[in-house]
């Protein structure tokens, strides 16, 4: 045997690899007898950050054979391992990788470094018989980088032709993941949703490009769910569903220095389908260009559900050509049946909209269509300068909407006045100084 390779070496070899794997932070001056080893076999750097190479496992990286043992394999030994471990998929290859669970808790700080190309199956099919909404599902980690400027490609295309609704995956979803990083990579063509956050907290997403063509179905961006104190930034987004949309249950999110276009635009929600109870609250978008968007900055919740969403403000936005720059819409329906009239509703108050300019693709760019029983309250505008894309004229939409306007404000709003909101200035500004 000339290689020591974890999956075929005699008992007392891996016993030796081993013991020399979790003893090297101990050992010093025979950094000459630790020679790297040939390719297949797992190169263990000394110190304190081992560094563990995808092809060491069997990986091919030729984008046609099966790679997803090699990960698995070379996942597990890195979450034996403490305190810092790195997982290379090196730059001028492309693996194929099946879906996979990549599971904590580890013993070890991991960096999934992404430097090379990761592709999914083609075939939806090869799903048969495992969840469909996974592909790349990691659950349970704490302290998890993944970065490295590499790409990660869901062959998207077969999924959206079969259905856009129903049996299509993720490619990158974050469960129960605290403490997370992802930063510096491209996700690309997605099955449905590219990178998904759920039940996660502490997280920072940055320098990302998340691309799919406008007409693919449901490709939502970021997708952040049931999630606290996430903050994404400084990505650009082009897909054919919302850029970012945040739902049930999710607070502290901070989205900054964002480039969305096309699709659906920066979403809360949607929030309270089938009358469930959700609730978000304390979001700030702050910095964004949206080009020819279907919506711009936009809250929507279905009729029937309950819980809140508020304390939300959208500030320093740049629109060209968006349709529905501003809108709030408590009537969402995106089903092939019309939705009935229902009194419950979730509430909506405390939201600002501040220093949004640009031009609008619809005479309607401001839309708030409230709920008759939870009117909109606190709602606030500032600095809105929505000019016409077709040099035309704007105007607004009010339904059941209170609130307050302040400078210069076109189209001008079209708040319902009572005297009962004359504090909410105050109250807003109060909250919006705390996120």
């Amino acid at each position: 045997m000339n290689k020591y390779n974890l999956r075929t070496c005699s008992s007392s070899t891996c016993l030796i690899l081993m013991f020399l794997t979790l003893n090297l932070p101990y050992i010093q001056g025979f950094d000459s007898l630790l020679q790297l080893p040939q390719s297949g076999s797992v190169r263990i750097r000394p110190g304190s950050k081992r560094v563990l190479f995808l092809g060491d496992f069997g990986a091919q990286g030729d984008g046609l054979h099966d790679d997803t043992e090699a990960l698995k394999h070379a996942w597990e030994l890195a979450c034996s391992f403490s305190p810092r471990t790195r997982i290379v998929i090196p730059a001028g290859s492309t693996f194929l990788i099946h879906p996979i669970d990549i599971a904590g808790p580890c013993r070890s700080k991991i960096t999934l470094q992404i430097s090379g190309t990761i592709i999914a199956p083609k075939d939806p099919d090869v799903w048969h018989g495992m969840n469909p909404r996974k592909w790349l599902y990691f659950h349970g980690v704490n302290h998890l980088t993944v970065q490295g400027g590499g790409t990660i490609n869901g062959l998207g295309h077969e999924w959206w032709a079969r259905s856009c609704k129903i049996n299509s995956t993720n490619a990158l979803t974050f469960h129960r993941c605290k403490y997370l990083n992802v930063k510096n990579l491209m996700v690309v063509n997605s099955q449905q949703m590219h990178m998904a956050f759920t039940n996660c907290r502490r997280v920072v997403a940055s320098h990302l490009k998340v691309i799919a063509p406008a007409r693919s179905p449901n490709t939502d961006g970021i997708h952040i769910s049931r999630s606290r104190g996430v903050e994404f930034k400084d990505s650009t987004i082009r897909t054919g569903d919302d850029c970012i949309s945040i739902v049930s249950n999710s607070s502290r999110i901070r989205i900054r220095n964002i480039i969305c276009g096309p699709g659906h635009g920066i979403s809360i929600g949607s929030l309270g389908k089938s009358n469930s109870w959700s609730q978000v609250h304390d979001v700030m978008v702050d910095g964004a260009f949206l080009s020819n968007t279907e919506n711009g900055v936009r809250i929507k919740t279905w009729q029937g559900g309950s819980g809140y969403a508020t304390e939300i403000s959208f500030q320093n936005v740049l629109m060209e050509n968006v349709s529905n720059p501003i809108i709030i819409d408590q009537y969402y329906c995106d089903s092939r049946q019309p939705c009935a009239n229902q009194s419950l509703a979730l509430k909506v108050e405390n939201i600002s909209f501040t220093h949004i300019k640009g031009t609008s693709a619809t005479e309607e760019a401001i839309k708030f269509s409230c709920s008759d029983n939870f009117p909109c309250a606190g709602l606030y505008l500032e600095d809105i300068q929505l000019v016409s894309s077709c040099g035309g004229i704007t105007t607004s939409f009010c339904w059941e909407a209170y609130g307050l306007s302040s400078g210069l404000v076109n189209p001008p709003a079209c708040f319902s006045c009572s005297e009962s909101y004359i504090n909410q200035k105050v109250l807003l500004d109060s909250a919006i100084h705390s996120i």
